[in-house]
């Protein structure tokens, strides 16, 4: 569709032409001057975002620049960056998507220009959450919210207030009725369940990662969360907010909802280095972060939250406009750490939630069981050493907080595989202790 577009201008051109040569009213030669008029600029922009967004903006941008043209090129974030390390960056002018880390390791190879903006209409945080890059290589074009997306009939008809913070999920009423998605499968979950284990602690997050997913359904596609609430498969899910708006906007029976210290996470919108179109490129970034160019997102098949405060005039009453919520409710997600950490967090929810999920959910279904019934002091300690054996992880708080050891999981076939099969024992080890010390209470999962 992009690759082969043909200016109406350069259509008009070409028919005049036609016209005057049938006619005999126009020399010969003036025929390249007048293809030579119709020329346009190209700026290649490498982009993440689907093709119902990013046509909007190609249309809207041609109106006001006719003589530039759009070329968008589609790559997922690993493609994206092995493209913009490429000489000349691959010839790309601008690079736009949601994808923290890439920009991140981009600017520090000295991969964009810096841009300005008017920090009076983009603020660039989000309460205390930095959300633009301070050295103005790159700035936020929009932000996505992390939650819990809920039936809210199901939810009454189950005795279920809507969860105000992440932990409520783990408790047992609330678990046998969740949706979680799977860090590996689903592109926006590692950088969710960060979200949750930097506002819960880093231990006691992974504990109620494990309590929650016990009991929980794990889903392997991103917008399975929202679908399975939607249909009455679930009463919650934990998602991204825009596949809970959207849903909304198109009626369907949800409400999203922002447990107290979430995140808001950014897409990103840059000015390559290599560029030989600076002008013409920073001409597209301008548009995309206008008045105007932010509320193209906001329609019923996208939804998103734009990074200029004054673009929620008018939105439609199911996006939430961040920038009003109390600043105290708003994470203050540290980037840096968020930017590292997927690729551990990914390899970790495998290892300790998605293998042997079965096996953990039994175990679960007991400790709750038994907790719900009236027990002497001996049993009250068995059961606590099963929750601490169950929310078993084999990385520290230090070590999740340390760059260096964070790096070292960038590349999941790279990592000692030693590593992984210490780490896989430790955790079965750590579940067959549990289900024994069950067994003394003469309990059998």
């Amino acid at each position: 569709m992009y690759q082969i577009n043909i200016s109406n201008r350069f259509k008009r051109g070409v028919a005049a032409i036609s016209r005057a040569t049938l006619l005999g009213c126009i020399a010969f030669d003036a025929i390249p001057l007048r293809l030579a008029q119709a020329e346009e600029t190209k700026i290649v922009v490498v982009t993440s975002f689907p093709e119902e967004l990013t046509t909007r903006y190609e249309q809207e941008f041609e109106k006001r620049y006719p003589d530039l043209h759009i070329q968008f090129v589609w790559k997922q974030s690993r493609d994206a960056l092995a493209e913009l390390s490429k000489p000349a960056q691959g010839g790309a002018d601008v690079y736009w998507a949601p994808t923290i880390a890439n920009f991140a390791t981009l600017r520090e190879r000295g991969a964009f220009q810096k841009i300005s903006v008017d920090r009076t209409a983009l603020p660039g945080r989000l309460g205390r959450e930095q959300i633009s890059d301070p050295a103005g290589f790159y700035e936020a074009y929009d932000v996505a919210g992390y939650g819990v997306v809920m039936n809210p009939a199901l939810a009454a008809a189950s005795g279920l207030a809507a969860p105000k913070r992440w932990r409520d999920l783990a408790a047992p009423n609330y678990a046998r009725h969740l949706a979680m998605p799977i860090a590996a499968k689903v592109g926006f979950s590692p950088a969710l369940y960060d979200i949750f284990l930097q506002s819960e602690g880093w231990e006691n997050g992974w504990a109620q990662l494990s309590e929650m997913a016990g009991e929980a359904a794990l889903l392997a596609q991103g917008a399975l969360p929202t679908a399975q609430v939607r249909d009455g498969a679930a009463v919650f899910a934990l998602t991204i907010d825009f596949f809970a708006v959207s849903a909304k906007a198109n009626g369907a029976p949800v409400e999203m909802i922002y447990p107290e210290r979430t995140a808001f996470l950014p897409a990103h919108i840059a000015v390559t280095a290599a560029t030989k179109h600076a002008a013409e490129a920073k001409s597209f970034v301008d548009f995309a972060l206008s008045a105007d160019g932010q509320k193209l997102m906001i329609e019923r098949d996208s939804m998103r939250h734009p990074a200029r405060p004054d673009s929620y005039q008018g939105a439609p009453a199911a996006l939430v406009d961040p920038f009003k919520l109390p600043a105290d409710s708003i994470l203050d997600y540290d980037m840096d750490i968020g930017r590292r950490r997927p690729p551990l967090i990914t390899l970790l929810f495998d290892l300790a939630i998605v293998e042997g999920h079965d096996e953990r959910a039994a175990l679960w279904r007991a400790v709750h069981e038994a907790e719900s019934k009236d027990s002497g002091a001996k049993a009250k300690e068995t059961l606590s050493e099963v929750r601490r054996l169950l929310s078993v992880v084999p990385v520290s708080e230090r070590e999740a907080k340390d760059p260096a050891f964070l790096d070292a999981f960038g590349d999941r076939d790279a990592v000692d595989p030693q590593r992984i099969a210490k780490w896989r024992d430790d955790l079965a080890t750590a579940r067959r202790q549990a289900k024994e010390k069950l067994a003394t209470l003469g309990i059998a999962p």
